[in-house]
């Protein structure tokens, strides 16, 4: 299982705070990021923004990122400073 977690705007727009994937055929942040776009219209609209940030495991990481079970997956949108 991976744990996935919402931040911010994020978590309103999906109304979802955290969730656990089964990690079987997700091999990447890429296809996390698919499978989860899977689930309905809001969720392919949040997923296609190409902006959206991602850690695994408390670390940046692009959609290339290899990812496993045990692993924990956040989403956020991006931030500015100031």
């Amino acid at each position: 299982m991976i744990k996935v977690v919402f931040f911010a705007a994020l978590r309103e727009q999906l109304n979802c705070s955290e969730l656990s994937i089964n990690s079987d055929n997700l091999a990447t942040v890429a296809d996390l990021k698919n499978h989860l776009a899977s689930k309905d219209e809001n969720w392919q609209q949040v997923f296609a923004n190409s902006a959206l940030l991602s850690a695994v495991n408390h670390d940046m990481v692009s959609s290339e990122q290899a990812i496993k079970a045990g692993d924990e997956v956040a989403f956020f949108p991006p931030v500015t400073g100031g």
